[in-house]
């Protein structure tokens, strides 16, 4: 009679994702207790983009159940390949040519950020009888090279009235990437001006299916976001470690 082998220990790399997470646990279970939230408010997004595969399986395993792609490509390269039952969100620039494959491929997209690829969106998913959430993109700080419906309140809130009544993506909140600053505890400013902009469109009747969800926040400032009223953090390195070289 053959002995079965043991279970194998597992990997360096499974060892050092399942900390990460531990830890990113850890750090949100506390920046709820500071702002009086309750934990289940907050959705890890692991952002996978320029990530290999074994890290990914690495924090499914290790609990994580929602993952983030900015890359439609990158996606449908890697949805077949990790566990089935996992939440997919796109959280990159969607172009109009790759709104049907995201139809198919996410059940989000974080990054709605003008009037085409919102219409684009609608139509390929009626097309396929699908159901997507969707967040507006906010170009917060007008950054050049930056995308998303304007910060100034009104303006924001008349470029996004056409989006009120879509019927196969459902707008349940708002997203930004503000500019880059130096010192973490300086993005507090912008990620109330998105809260604000998010309590002015839940305020408005036309909304009435809104949710109220905040998609801000990624690995150098999470903890201030998840403050702030975050109900999606976007993290990528602090999950995964260094993303991979970029493909030549």
């Amino acid at each position: 009679m053959t002995t079965p082998s043991p279970p194998a220990a597992p990997g360096a790399e499974y060892l050092a994702v399942a900390a990460r997470v531990a830890d990113l646990r850890r750090r949100i279970e506390a920046a709820c207790a500071r702002a009086g939230r309750d934990v289940g408010e907050v959705t890890l997004i692991g952002a996978g983009k320029r990530q290999p595969l074994e890290r990914l399986r690495a924090a499914a395993a290790a609990g994580v159940a929602v993952f983030g792609e900015n890359v439609v490509q990158e996606a449908a390269e890697k949805v077949p390949r990790l566990p089935a039952g996992l939440d997919w969100h796109f959280i990159g620039t969607l172009q109009s040519n790759k709104a049907r494959a995201a139809v198919e491929l996410f059940s989000a997209v974080h990054s709605i950020d003008r009037l085409k690829i919102a219409h684009a969106l609608e139509r390929h998913a009626r097309e396929a009888d699908r159901r997507l959430l969707g967040f507006l993109q906010v170009h917060l700080g007008g950054e050049p090279g930056k995308h998303g419906f304007p910060e100034e309140p009104e303006a924001f809130a008349a470029a996004v009235r056409p989006l009120a009544e879509l019927e196969r993506i459902e707008v349940v909140g708002l997203m930004a990437i503000p500019p880059f600053e130096e010192e973490p505890e300086r993005q507090r400013a912008w990620f109330r001006a998105l809260r604000a902009l998010r309590d002015r469109l839940a305020a408005d009747p036309a909304w009435r299916r809104f949710r109220g969800w905040l998609s801000m926040g990624m690995s150098d400032d999470f903890e201030i976001a998840v403050e702030e009223g975050a109900t999606h953090v976007r993290v990528g390195t602090a999950l995964f470690g260094p993303r991979e070289e970029a493909r030549a």
